[in-house]
């Protein structure tokens, strides 16, 4: 499932190529049909991304609210486009450009009030503009579930996923197992402060790299990492190798319905 940085930069790439334009609005795949048909030649006018949650804004009429859950995919391409594959819930074209959306958990033409009512249930989300850590912290600091956990529950932090909660805690030399309540305020300042850092450059490359310039390859003298997920990482989809920094073995471990990714030396506090 793409993680929170992904989602924001799809907003700015539907900004990029569809803002103030208008956009031809068809579903393929013909799920989306009825909605396709209201919002069919009409302007884009807004983007915004809370979490793993994409919205598509259509003036008067509504936003499209996109969740790609496990299976969904955004592509873009130039037009003229080709024409479209049966697969796709959603097609979105102008004079320039075109999107196709496949395999959403979510596609919905949704009020504004219904839109407000998927940001209240979320929690504050580190690439927001003025969101307030303080609420999370007040949900992690009196939980006695693990902090692994709560990283990765929407409803308390929106937009980290398995790569962040992993890279985060490894960063910050937390044991994923403490519990919420025993975080310390300073710790968690530090993490929402990285995870903000973290994913902003996440946005910008369209890819996620965690490990700091001083355990890059080429200063540690060691091969880059192969991988689909790209990115320099220090534990995330490293199980049974060396770690890094101390050298002890990475584990693995189910944790949330997801792998949980951690080095028992430098995780130990």
């Amino acid at each position: 499932m793409p993680e929170g940085h992904t989602i924001h930069r799809l907003a700015d790439d539907h900004r990029d190529r569809f803002a103030g334009r208008t956009a031809r609005v068809t579903s393929p795949q013909g799920k989306f049909s009825d909605s396709a048909a209201l919002i069919d030649g009409h302007v884009i006018d807004d983007t915004d991304a809370h979490g793993k949650h994409l919205f598509l804004g259509f003036g008067g009429v509504g936003w499209v609210h996109i969740h790609l859950g496990l299976f969904g995919k955004l592509g873009f391409g130039a037009a003229p486009a080709p024409p479209p594959a049966d697969t796709v819930r959603l097609r979105l074209v102008n004079s320039e450009a075109y999107a196709d959306l496949r395999g959403p958990t979510t596609c919905a033409l949704i009020t504004d009030a219904e839109k407000q009512a998927i940001h209240e249930r979320l929690g504050p989300d580190p690439l927001r503009p003025g969101q307030d850590a303080e609420k999370a912290w007040r949900r992690i600091s009196r939980s006695r579930v693990t902090v692994a956990a709560l990283l990765m529950d929407q409803k308390v932090v929106a937009g980290v996923g398995n790569v962040y909660r992993a890279e985060v805690l490894f960063r910050h030399g937390i044991d994923p197992y403490r519990a919420g309540k025993d975080l310390t305020r300073r710790e968690w300042d530090a993490i929402w402060a990285d995870l903000a850092a973290l994913m902003r450059e996440g946005v910008r490359n369209n890819r996620i790299d965690t490990v700091r310039p001083e355990h890059m390859p080429d200063e540690m003298g060691r091969p880059p990492r192969v991988d689909d997920h790209g990115g320099e990482v220090y534990v995330y989809r490293r199980a049974q190798l060396p770690c890094h920094i101390c050298g002890a073995e990475i584990r693995i471990a189910p944790l949330a319905a997801r792998n949980l990714f951690w080095c028992p030396g430098c995780q130990q506090s």
